[in-house]
């Protein structure tokens, strides 16, 4: 921030000089021009982030300066100098996007804060910008492709998350795309640079897997002839991606608490504490509320993994983008195969629509694969689709028949509980979904209750 270029405005020569020697003794780089238009040009160099200009000047005022400056450069801030006469046109300014304004004779300090407050927020705007094309990118690579409600709600989940360090727990069916998930929860966080290391919980039995994640000492079990390093030392600097969760035993469990608490283990067969820095992200299948409940899963665990929650959505929540996914996966499989297959007919894409799709995007991911390897031509038609596509179930989750004439109240009653099913009961996913605050579906619901309530009150 010591770097910071902020172009000043102003035709009162003393005010810019003063403004200018506050702005440098405070490490900034000012900037300082006279008029609009000299300030236009400068506003074209690439350091500049903030804006201070004064509202009132002959020729080009601040007002037409900040339209202009908002075309020319949106990431720039632009805070306004303003005598106290003219209060009401600064605030109106500020309406039109000014970050803030300055009364004049101007305070050092209130000077100061505002401009330190608006490089803090250009630069959180550009760290967004700079979130927002990874994951575009990350997108485009790892198949993390849509335009749903449903998927836009996760993914906005997911970018807030990333940059944290906290614990997240990724909730989905088989084959919605976990992993994807939590490796651009790594990529996009601060450890992207070090190690992702995953291991899937289901996969071991309870000792080996221990020995998977917290490493082995020489001699502690038949075949253990060397000391080997667990997957938690592996991911020291980066993510652990902990998969199907769900699955561990309950001594494994005890080991990953402490090992979350105290950031520290214990090889397997040995005595010494070794500290481990990682970002957890683990994942399942399976409801745990449940397996708490049910004593298969210890609920001090479950609330140190349930930090940050992310659902992701499955394909049946996200019809509409079945075709953006389609065509990705048919251009990656057709270049990797060198085949110059390049589009779904009317009658496949139908087809892939209307198909349930109970594996998921890996499902599809597959099935399409398929058909661009045995393809014959250069567009895929509904016979190239394995036949589970063109003969499997129908997938009428997450639509509404509701017939002409029903009262609107009952329509929207339908469509709110056909949400709520679809979300597993998540009334913060579903509000999201709809558009709504998740206020307005606890008072929906209970109205629903009075109601039935009501009815079921006898006469008389």
């Amino acid at each position: 921030m010591s770097a910071a270029t902020v172009l000043v405005v102003d035709d009162d020569r003393a005010n810019l000089d003063s403004v200018a020697r506050i702005l440098q003794h405070e490490g900034w780089s000012p900037l300082s021009a006279s008029d609009g238009t000299a300030a236009l040009e400068m506003l074209r160099r690439p350091e500049v982030a903030v804006l201070l200009t004064d509202l009132m000047m002959p020729g080009m005022d601040g007002q037409e300066l900040l339209a202009t400056a908002r075309a020319l450069r949106p990431d720039v801030e632009v805070v306004l100098m303003t005598a106290y006469g003219t209060v009401e046109a600064a605030v109106s300014a500020m309406k039109d996007g000014a970050y803030d304004f300055l009364t004049k004779p101007l305070k050092r300090h209130v000077l100061v804060k505002t401009v330190e407050k608006a490089l803090e927020r250009h630069a959180l705007k550009a760290e967004n910008q700079e979130l927002k094309a990874r994951l575009a990118d990350l997108g485009a690579q790892r198949s993390l492709v849509g335009q749903s409600p449903a998927f836009r709600s996760f993914l906005d989940t997911l970018k807030q998350a990333a940059p944290s360090t906290a614990t997240v727990l990724l909730l989905g069916e088989s084959g919605t795309g976990k992993e994807l998930a939590a490796r651009a929860l790594h990529e996009l966080s601060g450890r992207g640079g070090g190690p992702f290391v995953a291991v899937n919980c289901g996969a071991f039995p309870e000792t080996l897997l221990e020995a998977e994640l917290f490493g082995v000492e020489k001699g502690a079990f038949t075949g253990a002839t060397t000391r080997r390093a667990g997957r938690f030392e592996r991911a020291t600097g980066g993510t652990l991606f902990l998969d199907e969760v769900g699955e561990m035993p309950v001594g494994a469990q005890v080991k990953l608490l402490r090992a979350l608490q105290e950031g520290e283990i214990e090889r397997l067969g040995g005595t010494q504490t070794l500290k481990v820095d990682v970002r957890l992200v683990a994942a399942t299948s399976k409801d745990l509320g449940r397996e708490v409940a049910e004593g298969r899963f210890r609920e001090d665990l479950y609330y140190r993994l349930n930090v940050v929650e992310i659902r992701l959505p499955p394909l049946s929540w996200r019809r509409e983008d079945i075709p953006l996914l389609a065509d990705h996966f048919l251009r990656r499989f057709a270049a990797k195969n060198a085949k110059s297959v390049r589009g779904f007919s009317s009658e496949a894409l139908a087809a892939l629509e209307d198909y349930a799709w109970p594996g998921n995007v890996r499902e599809l991911e597959h099935a399409v694969e398929r058909a661009v390897v045995l393809a014959r031509g250069e567009v895929l038609d509904v016979g190239d689709l394995p036949d589970t596509v063109r003969k499997g179930p129908r997938g009428a989750a997450g639509h509404v028949v509701i017939p002409i004439g029903t009262p609107l109240e009952e329509v929207e009653r339908r469509v709110l509980h056909e949400t709520l099913r679809h979300t597993g009961g998540d009334k913060s996913m579903a509000a999201r979904l709809l558009g709504i605050a998740t206020r307005t579906i606890y008072r929906k619901l209970e109205r629903d209750v009075t109601r039935r309530d009501d009815d079921d009150t006898p006469e008389g």
